[in-house]
């Protein structure tokens, strides 16, 4: 079968300019950290196929219970009705999120989780007989590629949509010399009291280029927050089940939110699903004997029993493999050492698996040349990178062997050496 003919014949992919992203490389199979194209060349998946890949490709783990659930119910309507993987998997995560997080919300993606809490926000202030439909969010912050979720991202990628996109108050990623200005403008928007809530990816802004930020800081804005009757919603759809060295970034905080939005590892790269978890404060604000008081959200899919039994073998196997993501905690601070000794590598930093630095050229941002360059001479080694513009990050999957970690370093070292 001619894989490339065919899609390019019929497909459009996500973030692909087709007229200059030509290459199209045809995977047929996966197994633990590597992937396989359909002429027999390994690739050490080093970003966890879009974060999403925890515990290996074809985890039999999770395969299998994937295997017995599909035996047993594919799917069915969830509104009116449950089913045992949805209400095991509600139960699992209740136990393990932080800040007594007490109801959850079941959806597809990262953007729809998102779409959810912010919705969720909105409505809990409308249910209390409050106009507050303000978001403050971060600068340059990404979280989705819905509405909603490009109204408290902004990124350049929804330029031709700006229009069309509510009004957020943005604030910059808080350090050492703005936190105080940053905690002034929190107070200062609060005065007409129509904030409804802060959204944050916490800890480190992803797409944004693996930006990372201190949890006291984070800790000192959350507590603003709370006393001016914010609502606090945290995007852990990269951060959660591990990536920051805890089961969540929020675990590195004193003071937590009240709504969680949860993808990506949740499945451990299987299958899609959004949740948006919530305390029972803000659950009770919409139990009401006026029915226009519910939450009117909903997905076909939602809560299918498949992708939640994928779920529950995926945190069965996080809380199994503590030790594992901590070998690989030690090993990245151990490998990116090497890194140091390049007079072009700039802002070298890790937050738990996750390794990212910048190239220092004259190139900066999405757009940059850099990201062509690692990508495609990454791949003749038989490494999958995908750099953010001019930053470098390694985002691998819990299973990568060191030796295969060490490959993944060797071949970024060999292009800093061309550069």
């Amino acid at each position: 079968m001619d894989w490339w003919t065919l899609d390019h014949k019929y497909i459009w992919h996500p973030f692909t300019q087709h007229a200059l992203d030509t290459e199209i490389i045809a995977i047929k199979k996966g197994k633990g950290a590597l992937l396989y194209d359909v002429d027999g060349n390994e690739y050490i998946d080093a970003i966890a196929s879009w974060w999403t890949n925890a515990f290996g490709h074809a985890n039999p783990t999770i395969a299998n219970a994937i295997k017995q659930q599909v035996d047993e119910l594919e799917h069915v309507i969830f509104a009116g009705f449950t089913h045992q993987p949805a209400v095991v998997l509600a139960e699992n995560l209740v136990n393990i999120l932080p800040n007594h997080q007490a109801k959850v919300f079941f959806s597809d993606n990262g953007s729809t989780a998102v779409e959810v809490a912010l919705k969720m926000a909105i409505q809990y202030w409308y249910n209390r007989g409050k106009k507050k439909n303000k978001i403050l969010c971060f600068e340059n912050a990404y979280h989705g590629d819905t509405f909603g979720a490009m109204s408290v991202g902004k990124s350049t990628f929804f330029t031709p949509f700006y229009d069309n996109l509510f009004e957020v108050i943005q604030l910059p990623l808080p350090n050492e010399n703005n936190l105080s200005d940053i905690l002034s403008k929190v107070n200062q928007c609060t005065e007409n009291e129509t904030i409804a809530a802060f959204i944050f990816e916490p800890l480190i802004l992803g797409s944004a280029g693996m930006k990372m930020y201190e949890a006291k800081y984070l800790d000192k804005i959350i507590a603003t927050c709370k006393v001016n009757n914010i609502l606090c919603i945290a995007d852990e759809v990269m951060t959660g089940f591990g990536r920051t060295g805890k089961h969540f970034a929020c675990d590195y905080l004193e003071h937590q939110p009240d709504i969680f939005c949860l993808s990506k590892a949740i499945t451990g790269g299987f299958l899609p699903l959004g949740i948006t978890s919530c305390t029972i404060n803000i659950y009770n604000a919409f139990l009401s004997s006026d029915r226009m008081k519910t939450l009117f959200h909903g997905h076909s899919y939602t809560a299918n029993p498949i992708v939640c039994a994928a779920a529950n073998a995926s945190i069965k196997l996080l809380q199994e493999n503590q030790s594992t993501i901590k070998m690989l905690v030690d090993w990245q601070s151990e490998l990116k050492n090497q890194l140091k000794e390049f007079s072009i590598v700039s802002n070298l930093r890790q937050l738990g698996t996750i390794v990212a630095f910048e190239i220092a050229q004259n190139d900066d941002g999405y757009f940059s040349t850099v990201k062509e360059q690692f990508y495609k001479e990454s791949l003749k080694s038989g490494v999958l990178l995908r750099p953010l513009g001019n930053t470098i990050y390694i985002f691998p999957p819990y299973v990568i062997s060191k030796n295969q970690l060490e490959k993944v370093y060797r071949t970024i070292i060999s292009i800093l050496e061309k550069i």
